[in-house]
């Protein structure tokens, strides 16, 4: 179900610094994918992120960015690593967000070791040029839970990005989000995702819909603030809408473009590939 994008307002916002500077970036197809069968039709775009247990992984072309999904602040149960990180006593209560997964203490020097030694080579032998890592929100989050408990989980979250910077210093990184830990980090990763910039989905009510205009104001500024820190930061964006509502897309990406983000729109899992209008 859709709601809120053929009727909303058009939103007047200035475009910030940090998109203008990347709009030499505007004609870059860049999607998301989480569906472990390769399919073919990733090959049409130039950035690409990936499950990084995918299968079949063609081999890298120069013209083309392959990274490889790696969650720094929660860990599936279905991971290869997790029995072996659940012995290391590192992982916390399961995620709010999806249960069957846990959080992971990120200031654990077996979460570093484990990642950096056993978990990340392996993705750069199956043929992806980097990576891409997810829930860096989970350390703020677990901070604003309980202070005292989990105190240090930012500086721990920052210092695993410093940690793969130092080990792998020319791999292409890119975070999601993690506004809380990016001041700690500055010039450590190369690529910033702003996930759900101008749409979402709500998994409870199964809709997709606008966020309000304070949320997009309030990314856009975290955004444009990571960019005054780092100016070769490229910015890219993922927004989620119905497939079947091609209008709402295309309008979705041509906003996305005009702020001079390289934009991706998909449906909230991630397993299929919707393609620009």
């Amino acid at each position: 179900m859709v709601a809120g994008l053929a009727l909303a307002a058009p939103m007047i916002l200035a475009a910030s610094r940090a998109a203008a500077a990347n709009r030499r970036l505007r004609n870059r197809r860049f999607v998301v994918c989480y569906d472990r069968a390769f399919t073919e039709a990733v090959n049409a775009y130039d950035i690409a992120v990936l499950d990084s247990d995918v299968a079949g992984l063609p081999p890298p072309r120069r013209d083309r960015l392959r990274l490889g999904y790696i969650s720094l602040g929660e860990v599936h149960g279905g991971r290869s690593y997790a029995a072996a990180l659940a012995g290391d006593g590192v992982l916390l209560d399961p995620s709010p967000v999806w249960p069957d997964a846990r959080m992971v203490d990120m200031r654990s020097p077996r979460w570093r070791d484990r990642l950096l030694d056993e978990i990340l080579p392996p993705v750069l032998a199956a043929g992806f040029q980097g990576f891409f890592f997810d829930t860096l929100d989970t350390a703020e989050a677990l901070e604003r839970q309980d202070a005292a408990r989990f105190a240090g989980m930012i500086d721990g979250a920052a210092e695993l990005a410093r940690a793969v910077r130092r080990r792998f210093p020319k791999r292409p990184v890119m975070i999601n989000r993690g506004y809380a830990v990016l001041p700690r980090i500055a010039g450590e990763f190369d690529m910033l995702l702003g996930e759900s910039v101008r749409s979402t989905f709500d998994a409870r009510a199964g809709t997709y819909s606008l966020v309000t205009d304070a949320d997009y104001r309030w990314q856009l500024d975290r955004m444009d603030e990571a960019y005054r820190r780092d100016r070769r930061l490229r910015l890219f964006s993922l927004d989620y809408w119905d497939m079947e509502d091609l209008p709402g897309i295309a309008r979705l990406y041509a906003e996305a473009r005009e702020r001079g983000f390289v934009p991706y729109v998909g449906t909230f899992d991630l397993t299929r590939i919707v393609p620009e209008a």
